[in-house]
């Protein structure tokens, strides 16, 4: 009797080891695994819908990390959920839109409030997709999701990348647009991981886009300025140039440093460097203009003038023309 007490409870305790040790391997199993879906399905059908011959144009873009984790795991100060539903409705003004961090609360921005007529279709993994998002009021033609091959520390617990979505802005003109989320932190292993992400981006971009207009926008966790990112190498690399470095820098990349302290996200202001960016690359078909750059502090915030996420989105104005030769 006391033998057989004893060989249950080694049995029971050996059971709630074998699945503590076992869970974080599962876990990281399905999170991997998912990483791999991909869509190329959109969620309003592109047939029937009519674009216009043009030799010129504009395009207000926006890149916004939305802060989309639960209430209690978010940073940012406002309720999740209701700050969702303002942000679909608020970004409605802009003609493309990529989001990052889409997890929790996926259906308030894909709601009524939001009228972008073409958007990606969102991905599920366990416990999160890679949370990124374009929302646009031109027809998407293509899209993919691509993981990262490289992550660190919390950021490998979501199947974090980029996304490609090839975008018709006009009767035969196309754009490739990348939506990127790049490993967080400044340790030292997450920015050997962060460096492996642009790489991994650059390469891609060599493969699929060649020839291409571009336009990267995204939380890129970088700067320019540090000389632990490799940002100037990734612009170099991929012939993309930086809205906010032309238009407030006077084109000119500036210095990386050892000493360089970023600045806290909810502080910038349009003449600081934001680890959110939208770069584009011209083609030979098609020319890019930006125009305006702007640090949007005031228009996404709730009645009380709280921003509506941890991060501020990034606007531009990109004036676009066909090349005639």
């Amino acid at each position: 009797m006391v033998f057989d007490m004893v060989w249950h409870k080694k049995r029971h305790w050996r059971n709630v080891v074998l699945s503590v040790l076992t869970f974080p391997i599962v876990f990281g199993y399905l999170i991997k695994t998912t990483h791999s879906s991909t869509y190329s399905s959109f969620h309003t059908e592109v047939n029937g819908y009519a674009l216009e011959y043009k030799d010129a144009g504009e395009l207000s873009l926006l890149t916004y990390n939305v802060a989309g984790l639960p209430d209690f795991l978010s940073s940012a100060s406002c309720s999740r959920a209701k700050s969702m539903k303002e942000i679909a409705e608020k970004i409605n003004r802009f003609d493309i839109v990529n989001v990052q961090e889409d997890f929790h609360y996926h259906r308030e921005l894909y709601g009524d409030r939001n009228e972008h007529r073409f958007r990606t279709v969102h991905k599920i993994a366990v416990p999160y997709g890679d949370g990124l998002n374009t929302l646009s009021k031109y027809p998407i033609r293509e899209s993919r999701r691509i993981p990262w091959q490289h992550c660190s520390g919390s950021d490998c617990l979501a199947a974090k990348g980029f996304s490609f979505a090839r975008i018709e802005v006009a009767k035969g003109i196309s754009v490739d647009v990348y939506n990127v989320h790049a490993t967080a932190q400044d340790d030292k292993y997450a920015t050997i991981a962060r460096k492996k992400n642009l790489q991994q981006l650059a390469q891609y971009i060599g493969t699929q886009s060649v020839g291409k207009a571009i336009i990267v926008m995204g939380d890129f966790n970088a700067h320019f300025e540090a000389t632990w990112d490799n940002m100037g190498w990734f612009a170099q690399k991929t012939g993309l140039e930086d809205v906010w470095t032309i238009l407030q820098k006077g084109g000119v990349c500036p210095f990386a440093h050892t000493d360089f302290v970023p600045k806290e996200k909810l502080t910038l202001t349009d003449s600081c460097e934001s680890i959110d960016k939208i770069l584009f690359r011209n083609s030979a078909q098609l020319e890019f203009f930006p125009s305006v750059y702007k640090v949007e502090k005031q228009y996404f915030t709730n009645s009380n003038g709280v921003p509506l996420s941890d991060h501020y989105a990034i606007s531009c104005i990109l004036q676009w023309r066909k090349n005639s030769r």
